[in-house]
């Protein structure tokens, strides 16, 4: 069974298409599986006002937060290139409606990429403000669905990449809702390993992906900027 896929609320698509120029991650963090989320909103919740884009720019990292080494990453040209998923029932049940970026293309998003030492090290900050019911939801089949299926392919624009994944325990480092997964991609002899996590917090959606010891690193930072109120 295949599913054709445009893009992935959550970046998925934007890490496999830089693949094959990204060499085997050396950073190192300890892989372990379990639940990775925790938390459900009720239907009584009343969560704040979404926030626009412009305040959520304001609230990404920058290079002075994230210290020396790291370099803005220059935005990388469209991509119009179909992806195809292969052996992910998971997915394959999202369709066109979550996996092209139907629902969960949150109204209000802002986002920073940046690379570390000089190396293909990197690290990806993503903000987005919605409903908690639509962030909860939203985030919640997507990272089901990618860790629904510990391995399966993807080829895109032509590259067939093989993709292995698995949830990682949720960080303790606050927010009303957490997801973290662990995705290795394998294309053209070379591998790469990204950490995502993602945390809710109110009407606001922070997800940091990248090299799991920078997404270690500045996890807490990236949550207390995100959520600071002054």
């Amino acid at each position: 069974m295949r599913v054709r896929v445009a893009t992935t609320a959550l970046g998925i698509t934007a890490a496999l298409l830089a693949v094959p120029a990204c060499s085997t991650d050396t950073t190192g963090s300890e892989h372990r599986t379990s639940s990775s989320r925790t938390g459900e909103p009720t239907e009584a919740a009343q969560g704040p006002a979404a926030l626009s884009s412009a305040a959520l720019e304001s609230r990404l990292l920058g290079p002075r937060d994230l210290g020396s080494g790291y370099l803005p990453k220059p935005e990388r040209p469209a991509q119009h290139d179909d992806v195809t998923v292969i052996g992910c029932p998971a997915l394959n049940e999202l369709g066109g409606d979550a996996a092209t970026g139907g629902t969960l293309a949150f109204p209000h998003k802002a986002k920073a990429d940046f690379t570390y030492g000089g190396s293909s090290s990197e690290i990806s900050e993503e903000l987005y403000s919605d409903s908690v019911k639509k962030l909860s939801d939203g985030t919640g089949r997507i990272f089901d669905a990618m860790t629904g299926c510990p391995a399966y392919q993807v080829v895109a624009g032509g590259t067939p990449v093989d993709v292995t994944s698995q949830k990682l325990p949720a960080a303790s480092v606050g927010g009303d809702e957490r997801w973290s997964l662990l995705l290795t991609f394998i294309a053209g002899g070379r591998s790469t390993v990204v950490k995502q996590t993602a945390i809710r917090d109110g009407s606001l959606l922070l997800v940091l992906s990248g090299s799991p010891a920078l997404v270690d690193r500045h996890l807490d930072k990236a949550l207390a900027k995100a959520t600071a109120t002054s």
